[in-house]
């Protein structure tokens, strides 16, 4: 890895990231100042379970616990349906993963389990129809490029980049896909998550009136860690430490807050022109991430969503999203509030036998997302979701990048960014472990 790609002054300065790389010709979603019906959307089928059809085989990459779980959310999606390879970089990760999965009489092959840094390439070449793809973010760009290559259908974890070259790659392949007619979900639940989506048709259908600012936060306490261990190279410690390198995960803005900031560029009908923000490091024990972010996106017209994300103990914490209107204002989840804070509209969830609110949707939406995919593919109606994740998960590095620069940061400067974050080739073995953490602005003069 090179030590110099990493160096404060090519991280920070403006000019590294408002280059000349070719910009993917591409329209936002349809401004909705006001909404009318019919809504410009096209919602996903809320199914509980997939139609029967023909047999899907899938293949896992990426087999830690989150790639495991969507695994099993895969499987719970309809009938017929096999997880028949695995692959990642560690063989450990691998046999856990398979153990794990036997527990609930799923049997994947031995033949079919790869790792290193090429067992995707491995995966690809066994029968199989589609690809989950659970990898540490800076990797799917490249693995999605991959699937697509080889025709699969596929379901990506959000986010799916880390930096503006990986968001333009990855709004490419969606093409790809489309033009042959591939299906590829995304990890965005709450697109999926049937509360959310009937609060959309509420406000879509003008029940908040215009759309007048907005606000996303996820407040938590730290996330995990790793510690060293004897033997490890610095690769090793840091893919499995991935959560807490901003080359791997994009920091939390995106590794988790993108679910907020995607609600927003959602209901608003676009992403934001420009961004303001800052943030920080203080609690932090490994990596070159920040604590906290504050962020104020422009969606242009006098539209502004402030947008939060903070991981540290004993705070305040909580997460979600309010969009304000002219008629009123709702939480996008499950409630429209008038101006008065009376409540105007409110979801109904399914009841107990006693006749009490569950509070939970019918389906989880971790697996309704997966219905909505094999759904896809067994009714030959193909849906494609990468280029709006893509573009979901480029606003929120217009926000940390604002955040780390001190600078108003554009939409058209993202777009045409050529900031690339991670080695130019994989290997274990020693690496040049200078990550320093970015401080904006520069030093006052006494």
């Amino acid at each position: 890895m090179e030590q110099n790609q990493f160096s404060r002054r090519n991280f920070l300065s403006k000019s590294a990231f408002i280059g000349a790389a070719g910009v993917i010709g591409m329209n936002a979603l349809a401004s909705c100042a006001k909404k009318t019906k019919p809504i410009d959307y096209v919602f996903p089928p809320e199914l509980d379970k997939a139609p029967d059809g023909q047999k899907l085989r899938a293949g896992l990459v990426g087999c830690g616990n989150r790639g495991t779980g969507a695994a099993l959310n895969f499987l719970s999606a309809g009938n017929d349906l096999e997880l028949v390879a695995l692959a990642d970089v560690f063989e450990d990760k691998v046999w856990d993963c398979r153990n794990k999965l036997s527990k609930q009489k799923v049997d994947v092959p031995e033949k079919n389990c790869f790792w290193g840094f090429d067992s995707y390439k491995s995966l690809l070449e066994v029968d199989l129809d589609v690809v989950i793809l659970a990898t540490p973010p800076h990797f799917r760009p490249a693995y999605f490029d991959a699937c697509v290559q080889a025709k699969k259908h596929v379901f990506m974890e959000k986010p799916v980049c880390v930096d503006p070259v990986g968001a333009r790659q990855i709004m490419a392949t969606a093409k790809k896909a489309e033009n042959i007619g591939l299906s590829v979900v995304t990890g965005t639940q709450r697109r999926h998550q049937r509360d959310y989506l009937e609060t959309y048709r509420q406000v879509a259908s003008g029940a908040i009136g215009q759309i007048t600012s907005a606000k996303a936060w996820w407040l938590q306490s730290h996330v995990w860690f790793r510690t060293r261990e004897e033997g490890w190279s610095d690769m090793e410690y840091m893919l499995r430490n991935w959560n807490n390198y901003c080359w791997l995960c994009g920091d939390h803005i995106l590794d988790t807050h993108v679910h907020n900031i995607d609600v927003i560029n959602w209901f608003v009908g676009k992403h934001p022109v420009e961004a303001i923000g800052f943030g920080g490091r203080a609690r932090r024990l490994t990596g070159d991430q920040f604590d906290y972010f504050s962020v104020d996106f422009d969606y242009g017209n006098g539209v502004f969503s402030h947008s939060m994300s903070r991981q540290i103990d004993d705070c305040a914490n909580t997460l979600g999203e309010m969009i304000m209107g002219t008629e009123g204002y709702t939480n996008c989840k499950n409630t429209v509030f008038n101006l008065d804070g009376s409540v105007k509209w409110k979801y109904e969830y399914p009841k107990t036998k006693d006749g009490k609110s569950t509070e939970i949707v019918a389906i989880s939406p971790y697996v309704q997302e997966h219905v909505s995919l094999v759904t896809a593919i067994r009714t030959n109606k193909p849906i494609v979701e990468a280029e709006r994740t893509a573009i979901s998960t480029l606003t929120a590095i217009m926000g940390r990048t604002a955040a780390y620069t001190g600078q108003k940061v554009t939409w058209d400067e993202m777009m045409s960014s050529t900031m690339k974050l991670g080695p130019e080739k994989y290997e274990m073995g020693p690496v040049a472990m200078e990550f320093p953490v970015p401080v904006p602005g520069t030093q006052h003069k006494e």
